[in-house]
């Protein structure tokens, strides 16, 4: 698929109880100023086959809808990619809502900058009663060096330092990363630090996302927590992390462990309960 430089993709997976939450996504994404010259395009997927997602929505030439077999966020999420037109792709779950000028503030660092290939921005944490508040703390503004992520992650028990739900991405990184990881969570923190081991990122300071707390969200639900499926999925995120640093043609200081591994890899840089935990 040949690719437009000035369409942004907003990839949103669905699954049944989050469809309420559409008419507010839709808002936040239709009230943006985008640059000049650029456009955004909604690419919303069920995650399932009931055609009820598509039936939610408005009718607005931008958006897109897909269907697929039951397979989870991750599945959901890189099957929506086959209709990504642009030449960035930014994260919005079908409960959130950007806040405004969300996306013009991801393509002007994009755009200015070729070398970082991806952003992240401040979210609140969006109560139920419509409060919001800060519950992490955020990086200083600005460029993160390849590595940096996964660093925080090791040291702080697995806690990103920045939201992987505020993601915005170069369509081609994401493509080579493969997409969205093939687990039943923390998808999303697996792109990240991916992402973030092969490529430079930059942090916007101005909140750029409401992150709803609800209680039917994926990752409330007590089967997330489970600590032995827990363990499984940040071994699979490590190893990937491990196996890209030991790859990818540029030296960065660091040591990775990834159990199962004769030996430390070197190379990298040396819940909605908690919104930034694996």
């Amino acid at each position: 698929m040949q690719r437009s430089p000035r369409i942004i993709s907003v990839v949103t997976p669905v699954h049944p109880p989050s469809i309420p939450f559409l008419t507010d996504a839709y808002a936040s994404l239709r009230d943006q100023r985008l640059p000049a010259g650029w456009q955004w395009r909604w690419l919303v997927q069920e995650d399932g086959q009931t055609g009820a997602v598509a039936a939610a929505l408005p009718d607005d030439p931008r958006i897109s809808t897909g269907t697929n077999r039951p397979g989870g966020p991750g599945v959901t999420r890189t099957m929506a990619l086959s209709r990504a037109e642009g030449s960035l792709v930014k994260v919005l779950d079908a409960d959130d809502r950007l806040t405004p000028d969300e996306l013009a503030r991801d393509i002007a660092v994009l755009t200015a900058d070729p070398t970082i290939g991806w952003t992240t921005a401040r979210a609140l944490d969006l109560a139920p009663e419509g409060s919001t508040s800060t519950v992490a703390t955020d990086p200083a503004p600005g460029r993160l060096p390849a590595g940096t992520v996964h660093r925080h992650w090791q040291a702080n028990a697995h806690q990103l330092p920045v939201h992987p739900a505020t993601l915005c991405i170069r369509t081609d990184l994401l493509f080579a990363l493969g997409g969205w990881m093939a687990l039943p969570a923390s998808e999303d923190t697996g792109l990240l630090l991916a992402a973030s081991t092969v490529s430079d990122g930059h942090f916007i300071g101005e909140a750029g996302l409401l992150y709803r707390k609800w209680a039917g969200q994926v990752t409330s639900q007590q089967a997330h927590w489970s600590p032995a499926e827990r363990a499984n999925r940040t071994q699979v995120v490590e190893c990937r992390v491990a196996a890209l640093s030991r790859l990818h043609p540029f030296q960065v200081g660091g040591t990775s462990y990834c159990s199962g591994l004769s030996s430390p890899i070197t190379g990298v840089n040396g819940s909605k309960a908690s919104s930034r935990t694996t």
